[in-house]
């Protein structure tokens, strides 16, 4: 990719793009990317930061030359034809550099943080600090929280109390679990990360030993299953991801042909 020029208005990018690359569906040594549907149209794209680069030069090539235009929660790719890719800067605000391609995107993605991490589901809790990709201190744990009945009456009545009063043990254990961890680290910590049921993280945030770690939560909450030691280990990639909503251009219209007479 060749050195951006400065586009029409302040923060704005020109930047051509390699010819010969792979199209966009594509990342680099024939991997897909991970890609869901977009509520309000297009699809998501998730990329590993280290292939952002190339994915955004695929982009370029596929729809013509584009202008960037950065802030600091999200970088708009617009292309030629009309095809936009609106990119999530991970770990905001981006601190935008007026003459790098992107508005420094790339370096922002790549730069190597001190995170906290706090997965939480019924089903267990994970807390752990990472420096970079590595996983540098953790406590994990779990509690066994009975599933819901389909009893009904004084019988279901007093299952419901004794699974709220598990639910709250669990909770109990997984705070405890981020005291230990994250609050010790916490003057250090550039961002703390949230996976797992949101109800079941909202109640063990508001223990008030956790006050701390509020400020610094950032998003997207992680979708993680059951935290456990080995799903603590491979959340970087998930919070590291940049994610791209890809809006194709729009469909020429098709010309009315008029009957014959």
């Amino acid at each position: 990719m060749t050195r951006a020029s400065q586009g029409p208005s302040r923060g704005c990018w020109e930047c051509a793009t390699p010819a010969g690359s792979a199209a966009e569906g594509t990342v680099g040594d024939d991997e897909p990317v991970t890609a869901l549907p977009a509520a309000g149209g297009g699809r998501w794209v998730v990329l590993d930061p280290e292939r952002l680069p190339g994915w955004l030069a695929r982009f370029g090539e596929r729809h013509g030359p584009a202008i960037f235009a950065a802030g600091e929660t999200e970088v708009v790719v617009t292309a030629a034809d009309g095809a936009r890719a609106e990119c999530r800067v991970p770990f905001p605000p981006l601190r935008v550099d007026p003459t790098a391609p992107y508005g420094g995107l790339v370096a922002h993605a790549l730069a190597d943080r001190r995170v906290g991490v706090l997965l939480v589901r019924l089903g267990g809790h994970a807390a752990g600090v990472f420096a970079g990709t590595r996983l540098v201190a953790s406590k994990v744990g779990a509690r066994r929280v009975q599933g819901r009945s389909a009893a009904g009456g004084w019988s279901q009545q007093r299952f419901a109390r004794r699974r709220e009063g598990q639910a709250r043990t669990a909770f109990a254990a997984a705070a405890d679990a981020a005291a230990a961890t994250l609050v010790p680290a916490v003057a250090g910590l550039d961002a703390v990360v949230l996976g797992g049921d949101r109800r079941a993280l909202d109640s063990v945030l508001a223990d008030p030993r956790l006050a701390a770690l509020r400020p610094l939560v950032v998003e997207p909450r992680l979708d993680v299953p059951d935290p456990r030691l080995r799903v603590l280990e491979q959340v970087p990639r998930q919070f590291r991801a940049v994610r791209v909503r890809v809006v194709e251009p729009p469909r020429p219209a098709t010309p009315q042909v008029e009957p014959g007479p």
